[in-house]
């Protein structure tokens, strides 16, 4: 293969929260990267899911959702937001069936980028004919993206047809990663995820918001990994939600998320789960550091 034919770059995807961002990545590169739920704020990180071919590599970024931020957390989310927009390639900017006329601040973001953006609108199979008409004609008003191509990335509809324009947009480049890689993220990242996941789908209100989980262990064996992660709240009684009656709530999370973390790397998991209190940690820049909300 000559490198000079050989197409390689960055593919942003971006949009409010709930729109489908994760579902679309995970369906784009194939493999569970991205933690999905129905809860907003769903992925805090920026997270790159690594595709590639014989003549292509593309690195996609599944972005958290563009909110106005509330904390330094949320501001140090959309950094990783703004940092994807400014390396891109390639913009996918979701929105879907359900959108309300408010990504007024998605699209300020987008206003003074110099790349192809390609509107994608989700959720299609919950829709009319109709209804998906009137929303291409809207955005091809509002904003005038480069195409707008309606999707289903839960049931993998008019993602085929996406590929092939991705590939058509993509600059000729060398791969900017080996030809291994699924993701540049070491695997403690996908272990706190997986936790994570797992505190969003057992939590109500503002539990999940408030916990943030860190991996202090992980040690693989041959014929199994050994795994020790703190999950932080911000206050004593979200502490005593988490841990639950008897230990109840926290031991049902540590089996899921065991369970969970088997499937994804292939072996045998023993899980240690404790929970801390480190107050108001969404707003203390330290703690946020040791957590991984910087780049």
């Amino acid at each position: 293969m000559a490198e000079t034919t050989h197409k390689a770059g960055f593919v942003s995807i971006v949009g409010k929260p709930n729109v489908g961002k994760s579902t679309l990545m995970n369906a784009l590169v194939g493999e569970k990267l991205s933690i999905i739920t129905s809860k907003a704020q769903t992925t805090r990180h920026r997270i790159m899911g690594i595709l590639n071919g014989d003549d292509f590599q593309i690195v996609y970024s599944d972005t958290p959702g563009i909110i106005k931020p509330q904390y330094a957390l949320h501001e140090s989310m959309m950094s990783f937001v703004r940092t994807s927009l400014e390396d891109a390639d390639i913009i996918l900017f979701v929105t879907d069936i359900y959108e309300k006329h408010d990504e007024d601040d998605v699209i300020k973001r987008l206003q003074h980028a110099e790349v192809p953006i390609l509107l994608l609108i989700n959720k299609i199979d919950q829709a009319t004919e109709e209804e998906v008409n009137e929303k291409v004609a809207y955005w091809q008003e509002v904003m005038k993206p480069t195409e707008i191509l309606p999707i289903s990335a839960l049931h993998n509809f008019g993602l085929e047809h996406l590929f092939g324009r991705l590939l058509h947009y993509l600059p000729q480049h060398p791969p900017f990663y080996p030809k291994d890689e699924l993701t540049d993220k070491p695997e403690r990242f996908f272990v706190s995820e997986i936790i994570r996941e797992k505190i969003l789908l057992n939590y109500k209100k503002e539990i999940p918001y408030s916990c943030e989980v860190v991996v202090e262990e992980f040690k693989e064996e041959e014929d199994i990994i050994r795994i020790r992660a703190e999950i932080s709240v911000e206050r004593r009684s979200q502490k005593g939600i988490v841990i639950g009656h008897k230990g109840e709530a926290l031991k049902k999370v540590g089996t899921q998320a065991r369970i969970s973390m088997e499937e994804f790397f292939q072996k045998k998991v023993f899980l240690d789960l404790y929970v801390r209190v480190n107050e108001n940690w969404r707003t203390d820049q330290k703690l946020l550091r040791r957590f991984g909300y910087s780049e």
